[in-house]
């Protein structure tokens, strides 16, 4: 079969590797796609917004599965466009990819179905924000209610970054993302992030991860997309995993349901995991990044097959397996993300990283020119390795992080800190 992935980062690389596996796909394209998925698939010059080129380049090459990546087209309705011209698509409808889309919209649902989540309130009024953040005190947490490509949830230490949080949101940062805003309650735990792959009414629930927002070592500065990442996530124990299911994710697909917005496509759910169990921080509504790439690279099953069970509402009974092996992520970005940072510089020595054994770099921001790789986005690659622990995946990571020539770029050097922490505790138990 003929499959389109929709997207250009590190996600979709990513999903191009799991597919590209797959015997059931005997043709592979990715709009637009990077310098690193040109190895892999077909590279279409077409924009993820470009919805009618999208369905014509459908109808013209005759494909039969499209995988959409990023939130944005699926906010924006692709799916309900692609399922209208008849081609099977793999993700929500607009009316489910609210989840994402609103965390107003989320917030609620949580509170009528008895979700456990974060107290809040939502605003639309500057002077009234200003008034119930004053009245709560910090830390607290302020976010813009639509899409802010990750960086639209602000941790407040004092009082006066939630103020200044409120009015920059309100003020238009975000642009209309930010019209409104939530202003939620504090949670102490460890945050971790759940998959579970839906077809409407069933939902299975895939491996656990873990990935690290903080733009520094030790988890400190701004907020990114994602800076690494790292699979299983100690912290999801199976009684932990069980609760998910049982409190939140079930919960969500039968409320979804009635709401008549059946939720196809694969959950995220961003956790707590506090003193009370898992609390839901926010729902995605496609793959994490760089969450996927730590789970494509456990995935031993066919990606493919589950994907499109899901789309044609084959989940019952349907099984994935993992491999043993834990699987790390290390995200190479742009000096000054995530704010300003320099395009166009040159990568080399990514050959010499995947010669590692169980190394493999998926690009999120690159293009090939005449030959040389450049970083063309803020996070650019991530560096993907496997081992018999994440102790071991790390180690590998970090050889093949050392082998690539990019001297404008930076990373962390401690991603899975929490994972090897836990475990050195467990084992002196």
């Amino acid at each position: 079969m003929h499959v389109l992935v929709i997207g250009a980062g590190g996600r979709e690389h990513a999903l191009c590797w799991g597919v590209a596996r797959s015997p059931l796909a005997s043709r592979l394209s990715c709009a637009p796609g990077n310098g690193g998925i040109a190895q892999l698939a077909e590279c279409v010059d077409l924009a993820m917004d470009d919805f009618d080129g999208i369905i014509a380049y459908c109808r013209a090459e005759a494909v039969d599965f499209v995988i959409v990546g990023p939130e944005g087209p699926l906010v924006a309705g692709l799916v309900d466009r692609l399922e209208a011209a008849n081609i099977l698509a793999f993700g929500p409808s607009a009316r489910a990819a609210i989840l994402e889309g609103s965390k107003v919209f989320t917030k609620n649902l949580c509170k009528r179905h008895n979700i456990p989540t974060a107290a809040f309130e939502r605003f639309s009024d500057l002077a009234k924000a200003r008034e119930y953040i004053k009245d709560q005190g910090a830390p607290i947490v302020v976010k813009a209610d639509g899409l802010a490509a990750g960086k639209g949830a602000i941790v407040c230490e004092t009082t006066e970054e939630a103020l200044a949080a409120a009015a920059e949101i309100l003020g238009g940062q975000f642009g209309s993302a930010g019209d409104e805003i939530v202003v939620e309650q504090f949670m102490v735990g460890e945050e971790a992030s759940f998959f579970a792959l839906c077809d409407g009414r069933n939902a299975l629930p895939l491996a656990t991860a873990q990935d690290h927002k903080a733009v520094g070592d030790g988890d400190v500065g701004p907020n990114t997309g994602g800076m690494g990442a790292y699979s299983p996530a100690p912290v999801m124990t199976d009684e932990m995993c069980q609760k998910t299911m049982e409190r939140i994710i079930l919960p969500t697909m039968r409320a979804m349901e009635q709401d008549d917005r059946p939720f196809k496509g694969v959950l995220y759910a961003g956790l707590m995991i506090t003193d009370r169990g898992p609390q839901l921080i926010e729902y995605n509504v496609r793959f994490g990044d760089p969450e996927c790439q730590v789970l494509l690279a456990r995935w031993q099953s066919d990606p493919l097959a589950a994907l499109l069970a899901a789309a044609k509402g084959q989940l019952a009974g349907y099984e994935v397996s993992w491999s043993e092996q834990a699987a790390i992520t290390v995200v190479m970005a742009a000096r000054g993300y995530p704010g300003d940072y320099a395009r166009g510089t040159e990568i080399k020595g990514i050959a010499a990283a995947e010669a590692i054994a169980g190394v493999s770099v998926l690009h999120a921001g690159t293009k090939l020119v005449d030959g040389r790789l450049l970083a063309t986005g803020g996070r650019v690659l991530g560096v993907t390795a496997q081992g018999a622990d994440v102790k071991s995946a790390q180690a590998r990571a970090y050889q093949g992080v050392d082998a690539i020539d990019w001297p404008e770029g930076f990373y962390r050097h401690d991603i899975g800190w929490r994972a090897i922490e836990r475990g050195e505790e467990q084992n002196k138990g």
